[in-house]
């Protein structure tokens, strides 16, 4: 079953190109939308164990700019690393690579979410950086994982994985794909009350939320990802910074968010509220606007970017 975006239409105006560019032994597949002319290009990183779908709601209300959105390698359709484990340094030179290889003209922004903010930070902080004049991070993952305010979830989510990575291959894999355990980690992230949104939220993560290549790659990932947080990266980088954190994120509270802020030398904070940590599913359109808002607070933030000529 699949249940329409409420984005859809959008989207469509979007008009979205399928890509493969070969990436430090990954054949990388990514999605380029929007005005191929536009001045300004977003290249954006989704989260862990999903891949692109999960940010169309976001890129869908960025009419008038370029969006380049890759699947990270494992998840989607590219292609796992051949060699390199699945670590956040492996994903940091391959964000790094990815941009070289693009070569992108003119003003450039990474946009990072969740897993996929540790990933962008990391990149940013690395000698040489990123070449990107802005940084914009949404549900960043500000400090560690197991001293959220539901750390206890996290534990749960670490036996987890610890359980598939235990199991016969088969069986392993099979328990990371369980729609059940899929469906429970949907319902416990969302915060919005309308039913219809969820429906839409459980069937995008039923869809998209176990399209990974095999057991070893979502066991890395995940152990990158409850080991590393953007703190870690956050005084390294002199990229002007937006983050976007959300007043009800269970993996990351509030005063964290501020506290990452302070660490940053020149980062601002967008806290928003009622959300958890799918704002890139609840409340795309604020984050968009926060977006425009940050790359031009002059324009009005609903208005779309002139193209180059």
């Amino acid at each position: 079953m699949i249940v329409p975006s409420p984005y859809a239409d959008l989207l469509t105006l979007m008009d979205a190109r399928a890509h493969t560019l070969a990436v430090l032994g990954s054949d990388t597949r990514y999605w380029e939308y929007g005005d191929p002319r536009s001045p300004t290009t977003i290249v954006m990183v989704h989260g862990f164990r999903g891949d692109h779908h999960g940010l169309e709601a976001v890129v869908a209300q960025l009419q008038g700019l370029r969006i380049i959105s890759p699947d990270l390698p494992g998840f989607g359709e590219s292609a796992a690393f051949d060699t390199a484990p699945h670590s956040i340094d492996s994903y940091a030179a391959w964000l790094a690579e990815f941009l070289r290889l693009l070569a992108l003209p003119g003003r450039v922004v990474v946009l990072g979410h969740s897993f996929g903010s540790i990933v962008a930070a990391a990149a940013a902080a690395a000698p040489g950086g990123l070449p990107a004049q802005e940084l914009v991070l949404v549900n960043p993952i500000a400090a560690p994982a197991l001293s959220g305010p539901r750390g206890i979830l996290t534990r749960l989510a670490v036996f987890y994985y610890w359980l598939a990575s235990k199991l016969p291959e088969r069986l392993g894999f099979a328990l990371l794909r369980n729609r059940v355990i899929v469906r429970v980690m949907s319902i416990t992230m969302a915060k919005t009350r309308s039913r219809q949104r969820r429906r839409w939220i459980h069937n995008q993560h039923d869809r998209y939320f176990s399209a990974f290549a095999d057991r070893t790659v979502v066991l890395e990932a995940f152990t990158a990802s409850v080991s590393h947080d953007v703190s870690e990266y956050a005084a390294a980088i002199d990229t002007h910074t937006l983050l976007i954190a959300a007043e009800k994120d269970d993996i990351t509270p509030v005063p964290a968010q501020v506290r990452l802020r302070a660490q940053f030398p020149d980062a601002r904070l967008h806290v928003l509220p009622g959300v958890g940590h799918l704002i890139h599913y609840e409340v795309p359109e604020d984050a968009a606007q926060a977006l425009r808002a940050f790359l031009d607070p002059v324009r009005p933030a609903g208005a779309p970017e002139a193209a180059a000529s």
